[in-house]
């Protein structure tokens, strides 16, 4: 297995946007081979990838850009923590992004995919939304992967749990993704997304951009649930169903991101990067990080240090 322990050079094409499949698909896992994992920075990136080997996807930040999957026609997509994507052997991916977003990556080779009655060759992209079970493995694959001297064997393990979180792989194939039947499930997902989800998807947009843009203010359930007409509890329920985590942790994990790109920076004291990114103090601030990264701010910027250092 080959990991890069920090990020991967060359970006990789991100999150396209959903095709959906109305029957489950097979994965014979036990010929998987040269499986890879990447973990891609937030930065603006432009990339043709012409896919050869199957790869399993996590945004870990939302993203917008343009992408064109298997054809020349161009689309924007608006991508959102918590989306799982796969995507086959042979979809020529062309994906760009004015800002790039964190993204994890797993790859491999072998592994021929069926379509029930043994047709070969699902030649399809997958996404789906809200896949809490695989975020919280794609999080903690990523606090592994940032360690300063990662653990190989435990980044192997932490890789095929979350490969196995993407569809649980076993001797009877894909299933299993959030107790749903695989990349049948997502199939499901998926098409809750572009249908009955969509007037969600239009009022919560506007719920991330407002924590985006106001993440080092004082933020509440109640105050975002009040701005959109919606009672705190049904808030709580929809953010956590479209998103894959609670509105607490996404501001959290925000308030991190931005944390992270001033540390890399190395310009700020500690005390003021936590103000600025909406912590109470510094303490709070290193809390999160453990709790987020499981390291502190301190580590984490000797880390970022040493990586621009190397090269």
């Amino acid at each position: 297995m080959k990991f890069q322990p920090r990020y991967s050079v060359a970006p990789l094409p991100r999150c396209p946007g959903p095709v959906m499949p109305d029957h489950p698909l097979i994965l014979d896992a036990n010929a998987l081979q040269d499986l890879q994992v990447a973990l891609l920075s937030r930065s603006p990136y432009s990339a043709s990838d012409p896919v050869r080997t199957h790869s399993v996807g996590m945004a870990l930040e939302r993203q917008r850009g343009v992408h064109a999957i298997g054809s020349d026609r161009r689309k924007d997509f608006d991508t959102w923590p918590g989306t799982l994507a796969y995507t086959p052997p042979g979809v020529d991916v062309f994906s760009e992004s004015a800002t790039g977003g964190e993204y994890l990556v797993v790859r491999w080779s072998g592994g021929v995919v069926e379509e029930p009655g043994g047709h070969r060759g699902a030649y399809r992209r997958i996404e789906g939304t809200g896949h809490a079970q695989a975020l919280l493995a794609a999080q903690h694959l990523r606090r592994l992967l940032l360690e300063p001297a990662p653990d190989a064997l435990a980044v192997e393990q932490a890789t095929l749990d979350f490969v196995g979180l993407a569809g649980r792989v076993g001797s009877t194939g894909l299933a299993g993704l959030d107790g749903l039947d695989g990349i049948d499930g997502w199939a499901k997902r998926s098409g809750r997304k572009s249908g009955a989800d969509r007037p969600l998807r239009t009022v919560y947009g506007r719920v991330l951009d407002r924590i985006a843009s106001d993440h080092a203010q004082p933020l509440t359930i109640a105050q975002l649930a009040q701005a959109e007409g919606k009672a705190p509890l049904r808030f709580l329920r929809e953010f956590t169903q479209l998103v894959g985590m609670t509105p607490h942790a996404f501001i959290v994990e925000t308030r991190v991101q931005a944390a992270r790109a001033l540390l890399r920076r190395g310009t700020e004291p500690l005390a003021s990067i936590a103000l600025d990114c909406g912590f109470t103090h510094q303490s709070h601030m290193g809390t999160a990080f453990r709790k987020v990264l499981g390291q502190t701010p301190g580590q984490y910027a000797a880390a970022s240090k040493a990586t621009a250092v190397r090269g």
